[in-house]
């Protein structure tokens, strides 16, 4: 047997309309970093933005008088957005790349025990070389998979695991140093000796 369709018993007419109305408030955005000249209108009362449509048909949105703009910082031709607070150095790199260098130098530092860096990529890195060390510290299988996943070579891991117990056993943290060097000849890029402790 064939199931037939419950049909409604109220019909809906082209009368039948909705309405909805949103207040929009228009305030004046600062103008430092917009691009090029925009103008930003003066404080008005709040306009209202009306939503109409049928039932059955579309909906309209209509809007008067507001006026958008891309807020950012100009630097070189090129438009970046501020970042207040940022804690993590970018090194002019994109993510993949900045986690990639810094796995390099972590592998490094821990397999020769001090190396030649410029400034800014050696205060980055004192991080993760320090979180390695305190897996080293902490042992156990967990702690070396993860270390694993970091560092390049898992010989040394397992030289790390076995070595950093008693070298670092008296000291909770500060496993690494830096030291101020001379500027690089070229482009007087501020460089220097990270080392371990």
């Amino acid at each position: 047997p064939a199931s037939t369709p419950i049909r409604s018993s109220t019909r809906h007419t082209e009368s039948c309309k909705m309405a909805f109305v949103m207040s929009a408030l228009t305030t004046a955005m600062p103008t430092v970093g917009v691009r090029g000249n925009v103008r930003v209108a003066p404080k008005a009362p709040a306009q209202a933005v009306s939503l109409v449509g049928s039932i059955n048909g579309s909906v309209s949105l209509g809007r008067e008088g507001v006026e958008s703009a891309s807020f950012g910082v100009e630097a070189g031709g090129k438009w970046f957005m501020i970042s207040h607070g940022n804690k993590v150095a970018r090194l002019h790199r994109p993510a993949d790349q900045r986690k990639a260098l810094l796995r390099n130098l972590t592998t490094d530092l821990l397999r020769y025990g001090r190396i030649t860096t410029t400034m800014a990529r050696a205060k980055a890195m004192r991080k993760p070389v320090e979180h390695m060390i305190q897996l080293g510290k902490d042992g156990g299988d967990h702690k070396k998979r993860q270390a694993e996943a970091f560092v390049y070579d898992k010989e040394l891991v397992a030289a790390l695991f076995e070595q950093a117990p008693a070298r670092y056993a008296d000291r909770t943290g500060g496993y690494t140093r830096i030291v101020r060097t001379l500027r690089r000849r070229g482009d007087n890029a501020e460089m220097a000796i990270i080392e371990l402790v």
